[in-house]
């Protein structure tokens, strides 16, 4: 039975590396779809959490994995299970080093664990979001040392994960999933596999087309963010409210979004993602100059607010040395247990100093 057989009824195994709030979504929707789903982590709690039928992600329910049906769940730290999947997700972290370049430790490693138990015939998909060229390019050269072919003994493909963590809209499912493969054989089989956990999958020309896709959306919410704030800070000087010029601004029925303004970025996309363009365009010599100035106005946006707060105080004859400043709220959004990147420990810093 070849690969898009067991698709089709539900035969493949499937592993997904990395049980974050990208990868347990992705185990789910596989597991409720009938599939024999194996969850690789290394981190020994999280897998013996779920193992032991409990989550640790505020907003994402796991009770459907232990829920009687057609599929199966486990999870593992042993990464050696991996030659015994058709199909592996690769869902790790994409995160900056101290000097805001792109820390490719996580996949990097992840393949490499892949590639030391790599079989023909399967299925490799990468779901962190990262520069484009690290799937056909940096990916596909440490896979093949071991002598296989990516796109003759081993499909290779990108696919950008799309998740808002707590949008009661839209869902893992009704999310389009963009999908790029190294060749069209490659392609096909990882549309094939997403097709059955998404309502619409849109296929792309490669690997790089699809990187490059999730780096536009978030560039795009990164300026725009970025345009906002810096509207924020000359409409306050002008005594006008931002917030009532937004509301206004997005009756009009087209050509507006509305984006709004706030402390600072945060979250592991929006102040992240952007600067591994930034990072690789230098390879060709170009400067992105809007994603750089987007990164400077969001940057500056926590001193700003300390310029507000110390305003405030001066108004009513108080220093901020001294004064009792009340936080509300530490993730970078409402209702998740989610703080990375978030501008709220950085205003504490700023304003304890």
């Amino acid at each position: 039975m070849d690969l898009l057989e067991k698709i089709e009824k539900r035969g493949a195994a499937i592993g997904v590396v990395g049980l974050g709030y990208v990868g347990l979504p992705l185990i789910i929707e596989f597991y409720k779809q009938g599939f024999s789903v194996t969850g690789f982590d290394v981190d020994t709690t999280k897998v013996d959490l779920l193992n032991d039928k409990k989550g640790y992600i505020k907003h994402i329910d796991v009770s459907p994995l232990f829920t009687p049906g057609q599929g199966r769940f486990s999870a593992t730290t042993d990464f050696k299970k991996l030659s015994d999947m058709n199909c592996i997700l690769i869902c790790v972290p994409t995160p900056l080093n101290k000097n805001r370049e792109p820390d490719m430790t996580y996949v990097f490693n992840t393949t490499q664990t892949i590639a030391d138990n790599l079989r023909k015939g399967q299925l490799i998909i990468l779901e962190s979001t990262t520069y484009p060229g690290t799937t056909d390019e940096d990916m596909r050269k440490i896979l093949e040392e071991t002598g296989l072919k990516a796109g003759t003994d081993f499909h290779l493909a990108f696919s950008p994960e799309r998740e808002d963590p707590n949008n009661g809209t839209f869902t893992l499912r009704t999310t389009p999933k963009v999908v790029g493969g190294l060749t069209p054989e490659c392609l096909q089989a990882a549309k094939a596999l997403y097709d059955t956990v998404v309502d619409r999958t849109v296929p792309v020309s490669s690997p790089k087309a699809a990187e490059a896709t999730k780096l536009l959306e978030n560039i795009y919410r990164s300026v725009n963010i970025a345009l906002v704030n810096e509207l924020k800070i000359l409409f306050d000087k002008m005594g006008i409210d931002i917030w009532e010029v937004v509301e206004a601004a997005k009756t009009k029925p087209f050509g507006f979004q509305a984006f709004y303004p706030g402390p600072g970025l945060g979250g592991h996309c929006i102040p992240i993602d952007p600067f591994y363009l930034t990072w690789k365009a230098r390879e060709y010599e170009c400067a992105t100059r809007f994603i750089e100035l987007a990164g400077e106005i969001n940057t500056s946006m926590p001193d700003y607010v300390v310029s507000k707060v110390a305003e405030a105080l001066n108004s009513v004859r108080k220093p901020v040395r001294g004064s009792k400043i009340l936080m509300l709220g530490l993730a970078y959004k409402a209702n998740v247990d989610d703080d990375r990147e978030s501008p709220s420990y950085r205003l504490m810093e700023k304003l304890e100093e």
